[in-house]
């Protein structure tokens, strides 16, 4: 219960965490997430739904939000695809925030505006889409 009180987790991030303190077999722990999930103590989607809003309130992309999701244990299509955030607005106000408005100055400036939306986890289109193209 400690683990869940402090935000919402993934059933794989909790069997992780138990598995590694306790070391428990595999029949006892299924069971126990079991109960926790009919529990509603326990739930992937509210997790997924609250690991979106913070990814992009962090002001990171659908391709990198989808990855960390996916290590998480959590289909990463769903959350997505109903979190209604524009992301060509979103990659154009992080690379504002990051840059200011003024447009890149020469190729290697603009490869570096491009090389960080992509490491924000933007796709080429939203990229091209943020700089002005």
């Amino acid at each position: 219960m400690n683990i869940l009180a402090r935000r919402e987790h993934s059933r794989k991030e909790v069997s992780d965490k138990l598995q590694q303190k306790f070391a428990p077999d595999s029949e006892l722990l299924n069971t126990v997430l079991d109960k926790l999930v009919a529990d509603d103590l326990l739930s992937d989607q509210r997790f997924s739904e609250a690991f979106v809003r913070w990814r992009v309130g962090k002001g990171q992309g659908p391709v990198r939000i989808r990855a960390a999701l996916r290590e998480r244990g959590v289909d990463a299509d769903a959350p997505l695809s109903t979190c209604g955030v524009d992301w060509f607005a979103l990659a154009g106000e992080v690379a504002n925030k990051r840059f200011g408005e003024a447009p890149a100055s020469d190729l290697k400036q603009r490869a570096k505006r491009m090389r960080f939306l992509q490491y924000r986890g933007f796709n080429g289109e939203q990229i091209r889409a943020a700089l002005g193209q």
